[in-house]
């Protein structure tokens, strides 16, 4: 997935043409405006690569970026923000009328930190598991109900168990259904690749998914190690170089980071994210959660399973304490609160 601003076509452009020249199938875009929907068009025509559109809150832009991509992907839980008297089965007919009269594909991506609020409703808080399969399972029902067969599902989740589980139970019931795989949030590397590599030995081993994606916070030149990963996971996995079964039970720090892309609203993530990391530690064997995400859509629901979350926005970081905002700060200023507030909840672990 491209980390610049879309509407920056030109550094746009070249990466997803470095990301091709390192390996990529399919070159996601995240179009959250109408004006990132119109910068579609001179991508499009500036690059050979596949391309797939990742619309944001806003489904209606299906029509407009349909014309210049491959593939269009949406996600349940983000349907209820745009005209929310509607059903989503309206929605999801439309973009699916869209895609057929574009010739594109289309993703079902379901998400552990933005599941759809209907079935989040019916489930235990701790059960995020099912709610997902029940979300994939329904919208690929309907897809099949209308006759749209050139559908695939993704659900993603930060702890590689979850990813395993879930994917190994959907499965279970639609092995007909293509299957895309990921580790959402994995982090920096080597962390996020080891997250990564875990869940696809154990689910493609098993004859579970058909595509993937590594998801690592890294800069904008280092994007394409994402594919390096990936395609270096592929060739271990055919070779029989399985390095797993690995038990991730998190009793050491674990920190979560999103893959820089579009969406980021200050460079300075990848930065801070980086810097989390060197900060804490000094609590790396501390069985503590700590999530950095890079943006408003994302961040504020994602960070809420952390024992302590930041998320970015333009000029300020918003930190949390499980679901609790305690306040944003400044860039400079957000690392001495997050370590007072480290240092508590290691007190307090401490004292039972």
């Amino acid at each position: 997935m491209t980390a610049t601003s879309t509407q920056d076509v030109d550094a746009t452009v070249a990466q997803v043409n470095a990301l091709a020249a390192a390996g990529a199938d399919v070159v996601r875009i995240a179009v959250d405006s109408t004006k990132d929907a119109e910068s579609l068009r001179p991508i499009r025509e500036q690059t050979t690569a596949n391309l797939a559109v990742d619309l944001q809150e806003n489904y209606r832009l299906a029509e407009v970026v349909a014309p210049y991509v491959d593939k269009i992907r949406y996600n349940p839980g983000h349907l209820y923000h745009h005209e929310r008297e509607k059903p989503w089965q309206d929605k999801v007919r439309y973009i699916a009328s869209v895609a057929q009269d574009n010739d594109c594909a289309m993703r079902v991506g379901v998400n552990c930190g933005s599941i759809d609020p209907a079935k989040a409703d019916l489930y235990d808080a701790d059960d995020s598991i099912t709610p997902m399969l029940e979300s994939a399972w329904e919208h690929c029902e309907l897809l099949d109900s209308i006759d749209f067969t050139r559908y695939c599902v993704s659900m993603k989740d930060s702890d590689p168990r979850k990813v395993i589980e879930v994917n190994r139970r959907f499965s279970e019931r639609r092995s007909d259904v293509p299957l895309h795989l990921g580790v959402t949030e994995a982090g920096m590397p080597p962390d996020g690749i080891i997250k990564t590599r875990i869940a696809f030995e154990q689910l493609i081993s098993r004859g579970i998914g058909d595509t993937i994606r590594v998801s690592l916070t890294v800069s904008n030149p280092r994007k394409p190690e994402e594919i390096e990963a990936g395609r270096g996971i592929l060739a271990d996995i055919a070779a029989g170089r399985v390095r797993s079964v690995v038990d991730y039970g998190l009793s050491t720090l674990n920190i979560i980071s999103c893959p820089s892309c579009s969406r980021v609203e200050n460079d300075a993530f990848v930065e801070l994210a980086e810097k989390v990391k060197e900060m804490t530690r000094y609590a790396e064997e501390q069985a503590v959660t700590i999530a950095v995400m890079g943006c408003r859509v994302n961040g504020p629901g994602e960070t809420d399973d952390a024992d302590l979350g930041l998320w970015c926005g333009p000029k300020y970081v918003n930190l949390k304490r499980g679901e609790e905002l305690l306040g944003a700060y400044p860039y400079d200023e957000i690392l001495p609160k997050l370590k007072q507030e480290l240092d508590d909840l290691l007190a307090a672990k401490a004292a039972g």
